[in-house]
């Protein structure tokens, strides 16, 4: 199992991103992610750190299909790969119904056939050159580029299976992920005739010390996605007792479940080994409510104490 770190705002300033990149440079962690951002532009920020010196590996956790055209998103992620040296993963997702419809004038008709059709087109265009006289990139050697879905429930992480090489799921507790999601990953796999794709897992989590309340620290990571139906239909399919009108009552409930996990950095490396063991090939250390509530020193500190107690576990 891998373990990665999340960048968790929408950055204003790249820099902000410089400590979270040297983790990765320094071999902490395995690759450095960022969601999607309305503010400096995720993959811009990506290239401006390579310029910066910080040629690191890279994804995205996710950014979002309706905002660009299948062509672009090849052509951002082939280039990153150029930039960085590094294979990159470009994990998409298909948004909200309401978004897409902000920027389409309507909702996908499905989601799911939305994100297979979005995925089989940028795996064309960023496979080998053919005769079948359809638009494609030219030809240009880079390192590689992983595509990647995000999923949250067995529609999704079955469409994974049929044209994904990784699946990205968020806030996803470890016994759904293994009982859930890889069964739908390995069906939609098995209908394409293709390899099941890995697991990447984006995981909450912070250090226990003093004046840190995990409840309130688990509220301010998680409440955007805590009011959001879809998550809290993922999280009571796994057992939670939630609701989106209860984001406050969620963020307990992700704290009780040890679905944010918090402790000891000891104790969050043998919580983060559990997603291992359930089928996770990658976790990615989410610490949102530390930076958020305590400002991005203790939340670098954190991720560097949290991925010393992982090497430590696995020596």
């Amino acid at each position: 199992m891998r373990v990665s770190v999340l960048y968790p705002l929408m950055p204003t300033d790249p820099e902000s991103l410089v400590p979270f990149a040297a983790l990765v440079r320094d071999g902490g962690a395995a690759r450095l992610w960022q969601g999607q951002s309305l503010s400096a532009d995720t993959q811009q920020v990506f290239a401006y750190l390579a310029g910066r010196g910080y040629r690191v590996p890279v994804g995205t956790s996710v950014v979002l299909m309706p905002l660009r055209h299948p062509m672009e998103a090849a052509i951002q992620s082939r280039s990153l790969a150029l930039l960085t040296g590094h294979p990159t993963v470009l994990g998409l997702g298909p948004a909200t119904p309401d978004f897409v419809a902000g920027l389409h004038g309507k909702p996908y008709d499905s989601p799911r056939d939305a994100c297979l059709a979005y995925l089989r087109e940028v795996r064309r265009l960023l496979g080998p050159e053919d005769d079948d006289g359809a638009v494609r990139l030219p030809p240009l050697a880079h390192p590689g580029v992983e595509t990647g879905l995000g999923v949250l429930r067995p529609a999704l992480a079955r469409a994974a299976g049929q044209v994904a090489d990784a699946a990205i799921s968020w806030m996803s507790p470890h016994g759904y992920v293994q009982d859930t999601l890889l069964p739908a990953m390995a069906k939609g796999a098995a209908e394409a005739g293709r390899p099941v794709p890995r697991v990447v897992t984006v995981v909450h989590a912070a250090v226990d010390r003093p004046h840190r309340n995990p409840y309130r620290l688990a509220y301010t990571a998680a409440r955007a996605h805590l009011a959001g139906p879809h998550y809290t239909d993922m999280l009571r399919r796994a057992g939670l007792r939630v609701h989106h009108s209860r984001p406050n009552l969620g963020a307990r409930a992700l704290v009780d479940a040890g679905v944010f996990l918090h402790g000891t950095p000891r104790e969050i490396a043998a919580g983060l080994a559990e997603y291992g063991r359930a089928g996770v090939d990658e976790i990615v250390v989410n610490v949102a409510g530390v930076y958020a509530d305590h400002g991005r020193e203790d939340a670098v500190r954190d991720l560097r104490e949290i991925l010393t107690a992982c090497r430590e576990a696995e020596s």
